[in-house]
């Protein structure tokens, strides 16, 4: 019998719409579990500004449990996708099942660890004594939904390297639509506040979880999650985690850029600038979205064709994702620039937060089409199983691009606040480059001339 979704037939910028499309509004929708909360966090009456600051410093540790469940399934499901693609369905299920036990692992031991040093980190982020009890009440709650997080994140990778991109559009479809209901809800008629909101978004993942193992155990999958295949493999976890670094060193980056953020913006600006920030972090949730979303959708493709071999459909790939998410990127900056009073007024009123928050959102933004390159680049070299470059390029643009830059612009000729906004579109433009000349001479070179 033909396998279903063989992605070296047909259309490759078809195959890739076909999951890039559904994968899309997977994420906004996804990225509503958290964006939503802060909307209407942001518009609580008499304390919006201090609660958006409060929740904005939870999102360090949001980053990071989204790191861990990335780096097990981003990492997972590429392999996946070419033992598929070779043809090798038992290791396929190997692959899967380890990606799963190392969530639930991971998931256990972040849960207790945050839990127990909330204080001492949320204060490192840049809390201070009035915005600590809202992130305090925000993070109590959110940290007991870690497994759910790890689940119906991790594992909708592998329901996505089946082909079935509605399916994993689904998935967060139904957690998000429970959360933006029960999120006012919660937060104003129960009057909850903060604890409302981060009550709401784990019960929605506890939804989109179960939604995600119903599947992967069901008769519908290709290749079923199964118990048998659960105890760890020494070398299948270090493929796992070899190619997931990627994904999880550039979630650890922006964690660790987010902390650095916070923790300089409340030096030179106080509690307001930590706020912008948060609003700033949100945006760029939204309008990276699409670009991501096109990204992640032709990884499955990349990797099934180059386990079947079939390198000249790869290039295509390649070039179709590159073309279309600077045309993606270049829309969302021009929208930035022309019309931030809209989106920073979609989560807070306040005059002060706007005043001073239209200038740094047309700084911090500008050059985002340049990152493209870089989601380019970046996707190319984790489905084609190259984890040592992807590795290499979430930690250059991050690590010695932006932190430096974020530490060193401040204390320049007085920019302050401004030199914090600067050191992201730099890293923009260098980080971009650097990363989509190397894809081109070592990668595209290379495809067809392989042993």
């Amino acid at each position: 019998m033909k396998e279903k979704n063989d992605f070296s037939a047909g259309s490759v910028s078809g195959n890739i719409l076909r999951l890039a499309i559904p994968m899309t509004l997977a994420q906004l929708i996804n990225i509503l579990y958290n964006v939503v909360d802060r909307i209407y966090i942001g518009h609580i009456p008499h304390a919006s500004t201090e609660a958006l600051t409060g929740v904005g410093l939870a999102l360090p540790v949001i980053t990071i449990i989204t790191a861990f469940a990335n780096l097990f399934g981003m990492g997972g499901a590429p392999l996946f996708s070419m033992a598929r693609g070779s043809g090798n369905q038992e290791r396929a299920k190997k692959i899967m099942a380890n990606s799963f036990s190392l969530l639930l692992l991971s998931g256990l031991i972040l849960a207790i660890f945050c839990y127990a040093f909330k204080r001492p980190l949320m204060y490192l982020f840049g809390a201070s004594d009035v915005t600590y009890p809202y992130a305090d009440a925000y993070l109590s709650l959110y940290l007991f939904g870690t497994f759910f997080v790890m689940i119906s994140l991790g594992m909708n990778y592998f329901i996505n390297a089946q082909g079935f991109g509605v399916t994993g559009m689904l998935t967060v479809s139904i957690g998000a639509l429970l959360n933006l209901v029960l999120d006012p809800i919660f937060i104003f008629l129960l009057g909850l506040g903060v604890r409302g909101a981060a009550l709401a978004t784990i019960l929605s993942q506890l939804v989109s979880a179960i939604w995600v193992l119903q599947f992967l155990t069901g008769k519908k999958a290709i290749i079923k999650l199964s118990k048998k295949h659960m105890n760890l493999d020494r070398e299948i976890v270090k493929e796992i985690t070899g190619l997931g670094m990627s994904g999880f060193v550039m979630s650890i980056t922006n964690g660790s850029v987010q902390i650095m953020c916070n923790a300089t913006l409340q030096h030179y600006g106080g509690d307001l600038y930590v706020g912008i920030m948060t609003i700033l972090n949100s945006v760029r949730e939204i309008v990276t979205m699409p670009v991501s979303g096109l990204s992640n959708g032709a990884q499955p493709v990349m990797s099934f064709n180059y386990g079947a071999k079939e390198y000249e459909r790869v290039k295509s790939a390649i070039k179709f994702t590159t073309f279309a998410s600077i045309l993606l990127s270049t829309i969302s900056w021009a929208l930035l620039f022309f019309f931030p009073h809209f989106f920073i007024h979609i989560f807070n009123s306040e005059p002060a937060l706007l005043e001073e928050g239209i200038p740094a959102m047309r700084i911090y933004f500008f050059g985002i089409f340049m990152m493209s390159l870089q989601f380019a680049g970046q996707s190319t070299f984790v489905a084609l199983g190259r984890s040592k470059q992807a590795v290499f390029f979430s930690l250059f643009r991050k690590v010695i691009i932006v932190i430096p830059l974020m530490l060193l612009l401040p204390a320049i000729g007085g920019l302050g606040t401004t030199g914090v906004f600067l050191a992201e579109p730099i890293s923009n433009f260098v980080g971009g480059i650097a990363c989509f000349t190397t894809m081109i001479l070592t990668v595209w070179r290379k495809l067809g001339r392989e042993p």
